[in-house]
């Protein structure tokens, strides 16, 4: 590649990007560039906050595949038989799978009450309270952390494994990814300490032992790239076939909309056309595959609030520089 356009790249990331971690771009399944910033290198994690959410709508993909998971037309309450509703109350008993998966499940709140849910004993059964309400099924309700929590709740249920050993062995060892272990966070100052510890590893649980859905997993930008290369490819890595190449298919493609944004199953769809689509995780941690172009770009990044649009670096910089690439 030429070295001023390295250069540049690497300046403006210095001083527009300047709290990114790493950044990998893959085009035709190889490593075009791999770079490390604040003093990280390929063996730091970082907490990817909801690219966690891509992830885990892979490990709800391999789920199905195997038919663990019939459908995702099943109800949310069909893997909860002991969880009581309240009297009258008929939205929950109608949300499914899938409006988990679209973020058009509906909740009791207007805004998401994380203090109280981290404080509960049970996660689980405090977001299942929130569910349902009066809202309309179907309109796009983004949940960051309290309604996906179900998604895990479901998964163990179906298959009868924690979230953990199940992503290990489907996903993360085929892939050859190393998570760590479980994090158990008692406290507000133990989760900040999360967030910046730049020896971080593990995927956080909750008390019960259930790894949380929409963020919480520590990646390597390696890993982050590993997991766009599995999704270019159709979910196939190394002769094998890891996530249902239907799945991605399905998942990748618009089923919801916020605004101008459009939202497949867990995965922002940024050009249905093109088929290009990106695992967004607060800070600035995405991983972003152009299936027309055959590239993958991975940036993990330390958190802080109101990061600058990585999408706009990628569209305007990164993908020009090496999309005329071998």
């Amino acid at each position: 590649m030429d070295q001023r356009k390295k250069v540049l790249l690497e300046k403006i990331i210095n001083s527009s990007y300047n709290n990114t971690a790493g950044l990998i771009v893959l085009k035709n399944g190889k490593t075009l560039y791999e770079n490390y910033f604040n003093e990280y290198t390929g063996a730091n994690a970082v907490h990817v906050a909801s690219v966690t959410k891509s992830i885990f709508s892979a490990l709800i993909g391999i789920a199905i595949g195997n038919g663990q998971i019939k459908s995702m037309d099943q109800k949310v309450l069909e893997f909860f038989p002991d969880y009581t509703i309240n009297r009258g109350e008929k939205t929950i008993q109608r949300v499914t799978i899938k409006n988990m998966l679209t973020m058009t499940a509906p909740y009791k709140y207007k805004s998401e009450p994380y203090e109280q849910f981290f404080a509960s004993d049970n996660w689980i059964k405090f977001a299942l309270d929130l569910l349902g309400g009066r809202g309309q099924i179907g309109e796009f309700t983004y949940s960051a952390i309290i309604g996906t929590h179900i998604l895990s709740g479901i998964l163990i249920k179906a298959t009868g494994q924690s979230v953990f050993d199940f992503a290990t062995e489907k996903l993360f060892s085929p892939l050859e990814i190393q998570v760590g272990n479980n994090v158990v966070l008692q406290n507000k100052e133990e989760q900040l300490a999360f967030f910046k510890d730049k020896n971080v590893r593990g995927w956080v649980a909750d008390q019960q032992g259930v790894n949380t859905a929409g963020w919480g997993l520590t990646l390597t930008p390696m890993d982050m790239a590993k997991i766009g290369q599995l999704y270019l490819d159709g979910g196939l890595w190394k002769d094998k076939q890891i996530i249902p190449a239907w799945w991605i298919d399905e998942s990748t493609k618009e089923h919801s909309r916020w605004g101008k944004l459009s939202y497949g199953y867990l995965w922002w769809i940024l050009d249905d056309k093109e088929h290009i689509y990106a695992a967004l995780g607060d800070g600035g941690n995405v991983i972003y595959v152009n299936t027309k172009k055959k590239m993958v770009v991975s940036i993990a990044s330390l958190f802080v609030p109101h990061a600058k649009d990585r999408i706009k670096l990628i569209k305007e910089y990164i993908e020009p520089m090496f999309e005329n690439c071998v």
